[in-house]
């Protein structure tokens, strides 16, 4: 029976580390109340240009595909 209990821990193998995965997400959701702040706070005037406008949308999207990216890749 103990035999049959340690190949069954070494066949699952060592499970990846998530920190990757934790940092991303926490700097997306960090993003995203800042932004959503800023926006109800200004929603008049925010953005208040294109350039800053696609310097949000640029941000947001590397946050968004960097957490789906390492979300894959720590399983």
């Amino acid at each position: 029976m103990h035999s049959l209990l340690v190949f069954a821990s070494t066949a699952e193998g060592e499970e990846p580390s998530k920190t990757l995965f934790y940092v991303m997400g926490g700097g997306l959701a960090v993003w995203a109340v800042l932004v959503s702040s800023v926006g109800i706070a200004r929603h008049a005037t925010f953005p208040p240009g294109r350039g800053l406008a696609t310097l949000v949308l640029l941000i947001s999207f590397v946050l968004v595909a960097g957490t789906m990216a390492s979300a894959v890749i720590t399983g």
